[in-house]
């Protein structure tokens, strides 16, 4: 311990690795997020939540450069795997709502285009369909996405709805 009582930082880093490290992988996100808000952090995603469907991703701890908010990031397969969707629209909307919500803050959007798809499609294993423009398309048809004009289409309450409640789907015997 430095002079005074106080740690430098590098003590600090390692003292909390250490404390993290004791606790099992699932636990260590519950953890962070009520670390930091006894501490008042803000930007702590509720990806830290204490539920199993939060648990089953990976998480990444990241630091706003200009901010300095923490938050915790899930990627785009960890979430797929989670949601468990069943047909490539599912997916779409999957990718919709990861880019508007759970992406790093230098790759969120409000809108999604086929050339996003196809890039996180093939991030989270997904099999691409022959035509994404046509999967978007049928987003539309089912009532998922709202047209956003050339090519882009944003999710919409409904989409949202699909993502966050219905999936996975619960399996029946």
């Amino acid at each position: 311990m430095a002079a005074g009582g106080k740690r430098t930082l590098g003590q600090a880093i390692d003292e909390i690795i250490a404390a993290l490290e004791a606790l099992n992988e699932t636990d260590r996100p519950t953890a962070v997020k009520a670390a930091c808000d006894h501490l008042g952090l803000v930007g702590v995603a509720s990806a830290a939540g204490t539920s199993d469907q939060s648990r089953k991703g990976q998480h990444t701890l990241a630091v706003d450069a200009e901010s300095g908010a923490l938050s915790l990031q899930t990627d785009i397969r960890s979430f797929k795997d989670q949601k468990e969707p069943h047909s490539a629209v599912e997916m779409a909307c999957v990718v919709a709502y990861y880019l508007e919500s759970l992406a790093s803050p230098n790759e969120r959007k409000p809108e999604v285009t086929p050339a996003d798809l196809s890039k996180y499609f093939k991030q989270a294993s997904y099999p691409l369909p022959k035509r994404m423009t046509q999967v978007l398309v049928d987003g539309r048809g089912a009532g998922y996405f709202d047209s956003a004009g050339h090519g882009k289409y944003r999710l919409n309450p409904v989409g949202h709805n699909l993502v966050v409640h219905k999936l996975p789907k619960k399996k029946t015997k």
